[in-house]
Formats: structure tokens, C-alpha cells, sequence
């Protein structure tokens, strides 16, 4: 679980504008997950849209990498307080990949669902219009699977544990269902700029 808390040096005015309240500056890109990392075999992943537990469309690794990529460039904050400005990503966005699918999106909420089972909610508005991807690169290289590859969704408006590792498809829900660190204490939404660390932060 993440604790507030103060770390180091004031920062320079500029990193400050860029700084979430609570969040401090790091260089490097920490490895945070709730259980061991996953290996995933290329030859047998798939990403699948459902609605519900109906499937609406679902890729192949090579499928998938014959959608429209998209690069994406700005700062990631994690729950956990550090923040890494200028991280690089290439992916298919998920209005790619809706249009790929041929659907309009059923319902205003998603579920993303990875490998090791791990599920976060995430509000449809939340990833449309360019704000989110299922991003397989980063800094140019293919993701390093102890940050979430061969694939992880992209929300880098929130805080990173809303950035599934390892995942694996999207449920549309009718509701705004819990994952899993929604479930034990997180805050449903989780805006860094609102500290929205834990369920009873406004």
C-alpha cells in the first residue's frame, strides 16, 4: 500500500509545475507489482474486448501489431509518490482499437484484465480522444517485461496502478466495478493532481 510521506530536496521551480502534490522526482523506473512477474509466450497471447463475458473482438500478437501505432511522450506518476518525467511509449491507442473492432464502445466503464488476473477500472471518457494505449514499447525498445510486457495499458493521466501490467483485454462494464487495489483500499478514480491515493481522499 502506498504512504504519504516527504522525500529529499525541494525541487527546482520548473520540476515543481510538473509535480503532482506528494510525488517526488526519480530518474529511474521502479518495478511495483503485487506478485511475480508473468512470462508470456508470443505464440499464444491474445487481447480480447468484451462486454461483459460477451467477446467483441479479439487480436493475436501479430494482429495486434498490424493495428495503427500511435507515440505518446509526457511524465507517469505512481501512487507509491515517485514521478518520471519524459517517458517515450509507442502502442495502439484504444480508439484504434475500437475502430479496429468496429464498435462503439456499449457502456461508460472498462475493466482492464491481465495475465496474472490482476483487474483496475478505468471510466470510458478516461480513455478515448488520445488520453490511453495498450503500449508494447517503451524508450523505443520492446516493454521490458517488469514494466508490463509484452503489453500494458496506458493511462498516464493517473496514478500507474491504473496502467494494468500484463494485460490482456478490456470488459466493458454497466457499472464501475473495483479491481484489485480499488478492492483493498485504493480510490476509484485515482487523479494524481487531486492526491486521490485511497478511497476516502475527496
Amino acid at each position: 500500500m502506498a504512504t504519504r510521506g516527504f522525500f529529499g530536496m525541494r525541487p527546482s521551480a520548473e520540476t515543481a509545475k510538473r509535480l503532482p502534490p506528494g510525488q517526488h522526482l526519480t530518474p529511474d523506473f521502479p518495478v511495483l507489482s503485487f506478485g511475480p512477474t508473468p512470462r508470456v509466450d508470443l505464440a499464444t497471447w491474445r487481447f480480447t474486448l468484451k462486454a461483459g463475458a460477451k467477446p467483441l473482438a479479439s487480436w493475436s500478437w501479430d494482429e495486434f501489431q498490424a493495428l495503427p501505432q500511435t507515440e505518446w511522450q509526457g511524465d507517469i506518476h505512481c501512487v507509491t509518490t515517485w514521478s518520471k518525467f519524459n517517458t517515450a511509449w509507442r502502442g495502439v491507442s484504444l480508439d484504434d482499437l475500437f475502430a479496429a473492432a468496429g464498435i462503439t464502445p456499449p457502456t461508460p466503464f472498462l475493466l482492464a484484465q491481465s495475465f496474472d488476473d490482476y483487474t483496475t477500472n478505468v471510466p470510458l471518457a478516461d480513455v478515448i480522444g488520445g488520453k490511453a494505449m495498450i503500449a508494447t514499447h517503451f524508450g523505443g525498445e520492446p516493454l521490458a517485461p517488469e514494466h508490463g510486457g509484452p503489453a500494458r495499458l496506458l493511462v498516464p493521466h493517473l496514478y500507474f496502478w491504473k496502467s494494468a501490467k500484463w494485460v490482456n483485454g478490456l470488459k466493458f462494464t454497466e457499472r464501475d466495478e473495483a479491481g484489485f487495489w480499488e478492492l483493498r483500499g485504493y480510490h476509484m478514480y485515482g487523479d494524481p493532481w487531486r492526491e486521490q491515493r485511497f478511497s476516502d481522499d475527496p
